[in-house]
């Protein structure tokens, strides 16, 4: 699928301001696919401007700004061929995994922090599909998509997962957010997933960012799945950055210098797909 992306934002301000570094996660990772453009223009134009990998393997822009301004807009524009191959999923040991704190996955494994109610929801799961693996992640992924009261929430972070689970109402990131702790909760990997997905399905009729889990699969590596839509993740899909939580992969991270200051964010996606 050749998957083509506009991605503008603009933060006004009420008066000039002077801006901090800033971190600008809005690049297609190299395993979402072929790359065959991509450009971010910057306003006002960077002091300095650094195209780099972080830790986890996702590309980031990195911008300094010298002076004041009252606008500052990022544009990201790119288009991917997506549908690069992975291997099958291989025969799985059953739920729950060892869970291990030492190796490469570690920071993809909660500690103590999960809440009961939310070990308890993906104990039953599993068990109803029989402790087997790959099962209890397709009964998870259809069942936070019936059960949930799906929406758009523009800013703020993630609910914590029990408060989701509860309320049974959430955007993607809290789905997202909840799928990661119940595959935790039973040793299995998990990751937040910030990027765009090819159908233009909202409430409110626009575009957005969306998230999605994906699950580290002994023998097959990083496979994807979407509570928001009730599906695997496949070649409608474009990664922007993956990272063991939600906060290293916002798409723009910055601040700015000044007193009585208010601010203003719009934002305008467009996405086009072909065959």
């Amino acid at each position: 699928m050749r998957f083509s992306v506009s991605h503008e934002t603009r933060y006004r301000y009420s008066v000039p301001v002077g801006f901090a570094p800033h971190v600008i996660r809005l690049s297609p990772r190299p395993d979402s696919g072929t790359v065959l453009f991509q450009a971010i223009e910057v306003e006002p134009l960077p002091l300095v401007r650094d195209d780099l990998l972080d830790r986890y393997g996702n590309p980031f822009t990195q911008v300094s700004f010298a002076g004041l301004a009252d606008l500052l807009r990022i544009e990201s524009r790119f288009e991917v061929l997506t549908g690069l191959s992975r291997p099958p999923v291989g025969l799985l040991p059953p739920l729950p995994w060892p869970i291990d704190f030492e190796g490469d996955l570690a920071p993809y494994l909660a500690g103590d922090g999960i809440e009961h109610t939310v070990r308890h929801f993906a104990a039953e799961l599993a068990g109803a599909a029989g402790w087997d693996a790959l099962g209890f992640l397709n009964r998870l992924t259809e069942t936070l998509f019936a059960r949930t009261d799906r929406h758009v929430r523009i800013d703020g972070n993630a609910q914590t997962p029990a408060h989701t689970l509860a309320s049974a109402r959430g955007a993607c990131r809290d789905l997202t957010v909840l799928f990661m702790a119940a595959c935790r909760s039973l040793g299995m990997p998990a990751r937040f997933v910030s990027g765009y997905q090819s159908e233009a399905e909202s409430v409110d009729g626009q575009r957005h960012l969306h998230a999605w889990p994906e699950v580290h699969l002994p023998g097959s590596g990083w496979y994807g799945f979407d509570p928001t839509h009730g599906r695997a993740v496949g070649d409608g899909y474009v990664a922007l950055a993956a990272a063991p939580d939600q906060a290293a992969t916002m798409p723009v991270e910055g601040g700015f210098y000044a007193n009585g200051v208010t601010v203003t964010l719009d934002y305008r996606v467009t996405i086009s797909t072909s065959a």
